[in-house]
């Protein structure tokens, strides 16, 4: 069985300024570039053969921080728009409000679709040669992960990641 890691992109800017990014294409900030390193080094011995991106700028960058600091070749970085964040809609940009029911909003990806996205995700890995893989990609996304590996866990019910926050799912 493969061993399935996740992992939140580090602190954007627009994460620092307290607003929904969804698809904006935000940079790390400063801090969030120190939290990826960080978490590469932690990751330094788990083994990991294969990485996996969204192609969203914060997460390629944290892809490409971890995979210096684990010595992965950041040529090798696969991108798949499966692994990108929930599209935000008319939110992307404004004040972020934890808690808010995203699917009442205007062009929001609804959690359904994330979901189905998170399981295509899924079954996208299960045909690629590698054993021990790591998802750099989006809270949303980690959510939406989760609850596809285990249904009885209430995609609403998920707690956020933190940044630069990684788990091992499988």
């Amino acid at each position: 069985m493969k061993q399935l890691y996740f992992m939140r992109h580090g602190l954007s800017e627009m994460n620092k300024q307290g607003r929904f990014s969804g698809r904006i294409d935000t940079p790390l900030a400063a801090e969030g570039v120190i939290q990826c390193h960080e978490a590469g080094q932690l990751l330094s011995g788990a083994g990991i053969n294969l990485i996996i991106s969204s192609p969203m700028k914060r997460a390629y960058d944290t892809a490409k921080i971890v995979a210096e600091e684990i010595g992965y070749p950041k040529s090798e970085i696969i991108l798949s728009e499966l692994f990108m964040e929930r599209d935000l809609g008319s939110l992307e940009g404004k004040e972020y409000v934890k808690g808010l029911p995203l699917n009442n909003f205007a062009g929001v990806e609804h959690s359904n679709n994330l979901i189905e996205r998170a399981r295509a995700g899924l079954a996208f890995l299960d045909t690629l040669d590698a054993e021990i893989i790591l998802v750099v990609s989006h809270s949303a996304l980690g959510r939406a992960l989760t609850h596809a590996l285990n249904p009885n866990a209430e995609f609403g019910q998920i707690g956020t990641f933190g940044n630069a926050e990684v788990i091992r799912l499988i």
